[in-house]
């Protein structure tokens, strides 16, 4: 099988539902699956607590339980979205001869990127040297052309509308 490269982006919610909805179908079909989080580390999240049932799902959050401050980040968050892209790099590179189906997804990626927590540059040559056979899924507003470019599938997901513009704050098992 050949992999290909997915991007779930805009503004709309359902980026990171839909990876994890490809992640279970993937699973049913004898995928391994490697789901990477930038820049999330709540560990009370409904998808750390659901990986925890399947010895397939591998998750691993590279991030604080706190929001990133765009115009001037952390030093730490920096730390752990560069550990985060080497630790994809490190698993992309067991994948060869392994004889495994692979997915990984590489959740708010984009956004990571748009905070200069990440350097395109490095993002790019991941996705260049990608294994072959490895589907690889990379979700989070701000997609940069480049990734665009690079991609097989480009789903954006537009809000039309939202509870949270009525004051409907972030609900347990539904927004995380």
């Amino acid at each position: 099988m050949t992999g290909l490269i997915h991007i779930y982006t805009g503004n709309g919610k359902g980026k990171t539902t839909a990876s994890l909805g490809l992640a279970f179908r993937a699973m049913g079909k004898g995928f391994t699956v490697h789901f990477i989080q930038f820049m999330k580390g709540d560990l009370e999240y409904g998808e750390v607590k659901t990986a925890e049932r399947f010895p397939e799902f591998h998750l691993k959050q590279f991030g604080r339980p706190v929001f990133v401050d765009k115009k001037n980040p952390a030093e730490v968050d920096i730390r752990l979205a560069q550990q985060g892209l080497e630790y994809a790099r490190e698993t992309m590179s067991g994948l060869p001869d392994s004889g495994r189906k692979m997915l990984m997804v590489l959740d708010e990626l984009n956004v990571a990127l748009d905070f200069n927590l990440l350097n395109l540059e490095d993002v790019l040559d991941i996705l260049h040297n990608k294994p072959s056979e490895l589907e690889l899924v990379i979700t989070g507003r701000y997609a940069m052309q480049e990734l665009i470019d690079i991609a097989d599938y480009v789903t954006e997901m537009k809000e039309i509308k939202h509870p949270y513009m009525k004051g409907i704050l972030a609900r347990n098992g539904i927004e995380h």
